[in-house]
Formats: C-alpha cells, sequence, structure tokens
C-alpha cells in the first residue's frame, strides 16, 4: 500500500521559517516525481515545487521561487520543503503527491499524481 505521510505545518509570523517532511512507503522511491501542492481556503489546488527523485531535477511556482526549497533523502524515503521568509499568502494546506512518471514542466498539475498524503497546514501571521 502506497502511502504518504506529510509533516511540519503550524503557525509562523511573518518572515519566518517552517520545514514541511513526507514520507513515502509502499514503493520504489527512486525514480518517482514528489511534488508539494497546496490549497488555501477557497482556492484551487497549485503546485509549489516538485522533484525528480532520481537525478534531482527540480521545479518551483515562481511565488516562491527564492524563498522554498524541495529537497529529498532517497535513503530515507523522504521530501522537504525548506520554507523560509514566509508570508501571510502562504497560509495553506500543504500536500505531498508521489507519481512514478516524471512530469517535467507539467509538474504543477494536481491531476497526474497518483499519489497523495493527507496534508499539514501551515499559518503565517502578518
Amino acid at each position: 500500500e502506497v502511502q504518504l505521510q506529510a509533516s511540519g505545518g503550524g503557525l509562523v509570523q511573518a518572515g519566518g521559517s517552517l520545514r514541511l517532511s513526507c514520507v513515502v512507503s509502499g514503493f520504489t522511491f527512486d525514480g518517482h516525481a514528489i511534488g508539494w501542492f497546496r490549497q488555501a481556503p477557497g482556492k484551487e489546488r497549485e503546485g509549489v515545487a516538485c522533484i525528480g527523485s532520481s537525478d534531482g531535477t527540480t521545479y518551483y511556482a515562481d511565488s516562491v521561487k527564492g524563498r522554498f526549497t524541495i529537497s529529498s533523502d532517497n535513503a530515507k524515503n523522504t521530501v522537504y520543503l525548506q520554507m523560509n521568509s514566509l508570508k501571510p499568502e502562504d497560509t495553506a494546506v500543504y500536500y505531498c503527491a508521489a507519481d512514478p512518471i516524471w512530469k517535467g514542466v507539467l509538474w504543477a498539475m494536481p491531476g497526474l499524481y497518483d499519489y497523495w498524503g493527507q496534508g499539514t497546514l501551515v499559518t503565517v501571521s502578518s
């Protein structure tokens, strides 16, 4: 059974930092696309960042470039999202997602990912 367990969310002041973790189990980690998405109240789910677990290729949404960093530890089957300089507009439920097929430039399309974690809430106060 494929499982993704996201954690690390919380309440932080604007300008602060958080690190989200996503532990993946149930499939061979290497070679998969692992993405972080977020969904704010009343808004559609949007792609935040993605990493290819085989070669470490990364993509970022323009809104988080320079502030967020996605990384993976293949030995631990874990993907991280380091979030710095957080803004109130980063407030959302953050989800990790995985799929055996690398997405390339289509990485931010939620419908292309087969497996999803339960989400972790990030709240940034002003």
